[in-house]
């Protein structure tokens, strides 16, 4: 087995020796939970919970890209949201960057994030080439 870090210029990387955002270990990719973050680490994109998953579903493509994948190939996600009333905009999000099968979903509702503005984080697991006939 081989465990390889894989990067996204469209994601901003975490400081040295804290956590990776995407590991590929043969052809499972493992994306850590991803948020509304911007490139400075502070600014948040997007005010609604549609908007912010917009943002998480895009750096999880950008990631699962970079490391041989596609959306598609995501099999388990876990979504943690500030309020669970949000999910029908997490839903929404979601159908613009999924086709056929969705993935396997956790939805957990927390007491908070990282930072008090942060209403959703979403992590992914996908088997690079898992969704091609």
């Amino acid at each position: 087995m081989k465990k390889e870090r894989f990067f996204s210029t469209a994601v901003r990387e975490p400081a040295d020796r804290t956590w990776s955002n995407c590991l590929r270990v043969d052809d499972l990719i493992l994306v850590s939970g991803m948020t509304a973050r911007g490139q400075d680490g502070e600014t948040l994109l997007g005010g609604t919970a549609y908007e912010q998953s917009r943002v998480v579903f895009q750096k999880i493509k950008d990631l699962v890209e970079a490391a041989g994948g596609a959306m598609d190939d995501v099999v388990k996600m876990t979504i943690f949201v500030t309020h669970m009333s949000d999910n029908a905009q997490v839903w929404k999000a979601r159908e613009e960057f999924f086709t056929g099968d969705f993935p396997a979903c956790s939805l957990v509702q927390v007491a908070a994030l990282a930072k008090p503005d942060i209403l959703v984080e979403i992590e992914a697991i996908a088997i690079a080439g898992c969704s091609t006939d």
